[in-house]
Parts: structure tokens; sequence; C-alpha cells
């Protein structure tokens, strides 16, 4: 029997209502970013498949934590 390592889940961008239009294009830049960041880092250090797979998830679980913490004050009802 073969065990799989169970891959951290994706975080998901979670805007306040009043940015809610824009998830769409943040959604796609932060797949551009990490895609070029990870891209490089693969190249540049010769990151092995699942290392550069690991890279990749932490870079996306980062930056859509960052936004979701950084936007989450920035409602009508917060104000």
């Amino acid at each position: 029997m073969s065990s799989r390592i169970q891959k951290p889940a994706l975080r998901g961008l979670e805007l306040p209502p009043e940015f809610e239009d824009l998830g769409g294009v943040i959604r796609n830049d932060l797949k551009v970013i990490v895609s070029i960041l990870a891209d490089r880092a693969t190249e540049r250090l010769l990151l092995s498949k699942r290392q550069s797979q690991q890279l990749r998830r932490s870079l996306w679980n980062s930056l859509t934590d960052s936004l979701n913490r950084e936007m989450a004050p920035l409602t009508a009802d917060h104000r």
C-alpha cells in the first residue's frame, strides 16, 4: 500500500463585498505572479518538480493570506 502525502489546500481569495468585482482580475494577477516567481526559482535553483509545486502552493497561500488580512478591514461596515 502506498501512502500519499496530502498537499495543503490552496487558500481562496476573500475580498470584502466592496471589492468582489475585482476578484477575478486579482486572482489572475496572483496566478501570473506565482507562476513567474516559481518558474524563475525552478530554473535558477534547479528545483525538483515537487519543490516547485511546494513553492507555488506556499507563494499562493502567503499572497492570498496577506491580501485577505489587509483587505478585511476595508468594508463599509467596518468604518
